[in-house]
């Protein structure tokens, strides 16, 4: 578990470094002068694909931990 912890993080490290972009956003900021412009939405498109991917990994991690504690409950016999 700790080995997959570390690799996720590692893994998101490379996120970070991406630069995503539409291509009507791109030659938007492209034609311009001002690149704080294109930086800042860079971030905003980061942000708002990175949130979606957390929420499903959370979904699925609750899902998982519940699937994995009724089915230790039943190889016991006990009752919660």
């Amino acid at each position: 578990m700790k080995k997959k912890m570390i690799l996720l993080f590692i893994t998101s490290l490379f996120f970070l470094q991406s630069k995503a972009q539409c291509a009507m956003c791109r030659a938007v900021l492209e034609s311009g002068e001002d690149q704080s412009a294109a930086e800042g939405i860079n971030d905003g498109i980061m942000f708002l694909m990175v949130v979606p991917y957390i929420l499903v990994a959370t979904i699925g991690y609750i899902v998982y931990r519940t699937y994995s504690k009724s089915k230790k409950v039943k190889n016991t016999g006990q009752i919660l």
